[in-house]
């Protein structure tokens, strides 16, 4: 199904960015964006309404004391250009949903994304990759680039290169040329994805399905405990209420 806004062309723009963050759950604000346009590269830091507890600082390195004389997002003059560029392009971002969430706390809302991370786990068809977060397939797909961890503007640029390979594999799969392969990856973006194999806890390794059998109050169990939480667990909680035929 394409999306109704309807066809796009690759001569759109195409923007990767990152946000780094207070932490991980809707309660957070962003406090660094970067994005790449193009040759365009743009990143800056911006004091948010709550401080950075020292378990964030730890992922990304932005401290508080870093923050002290920045402005916060909605007071700089970074907003209308970044609302301006974001709302008429299509955004590439990796677990995307939650940096869309941040986004639309700061009044700018994408109509068109793409989410390598739901690419990635929905091209991993065999299961051959243990864990897909930004850094990991770095690694695992061999991506050479000079880009530093955890950086807003270092993912970025690991980002527009998972994002390439992704592209041409569907290309390649499906026969498709740019234009439909761009289309597909935002289909594809626009949904939950549907895990098939736990790869942590009690039951690391095994099929889902296969535990629902023996043990479905677990699964019971986890869905609530993503349902009654602050992180932004989307992929999960419709993976577990699939199983659960909820």
């Amino acid at each position: 199904m394409i999306p109704k806004y309807g066809k796009i062309s690759h001569m759109n723009k195409i923007v990767f960015f990152d946000t780094e963050t207070t932490g991980n759950t809707e309660k957070d604000f962003l406090c660094q964006i970067a994005y790449k346009n193009g040759k365009e590269s743009f990143v800056a830091l911006y004091k948010p309404s709550v401080k950075i507890p020292p378990e964030a600082s730890a992922v990304h390195h932005i401290t508080n004391k870093m923050l002290v004389d920045k402005p916060s997002f909605s007071e700089s003059g970074d907003k209308n250009k970044i609302k301006e560029l974001f709302e008429n392009s299509v955004v590439v971002a990796h677990n995307a949903p939650f940096d869309l969430i941040m986004l639309k706390k700061e009044d700018i809302e994408p109509k068109r994304f793409i989410c390598t991370l739901r690419l990635a786990r929905h091209l991993d068809r065999e299961e051959k990759i243990d864990r897909y977060n930004l850094q990991y397939l770095r690694y695992f797909l061999d991506i050479e680039i000079d880009a530093t961890a955890h950086d807003a503007l270092g993912d970025v640029l690991v980002l527009e290169q998972l994002y390439k390979r992704l592209k041409k594999k569907i290309m390649d799969e499906e026969n498709l040329g740019e234009d439909e392969a761009v289309e597909k990856m935002i289909e594809i973006s626009l949904h939950p994805s549907l895990l098939h194999t736990f790869k942590f806890g009690k039951y690391n390794g095994k099929r889902i399905e296969e535990v629902i059998k023996i043990d479905r109050g677990y699964l019971q169990w986890l869905l609530d405990q993503k349902l009654n939480n602050d992180g932004i667990d989307e992929d999960w909680i419709y993976t577990l209420k699939h199983y659960l035929e909820k």
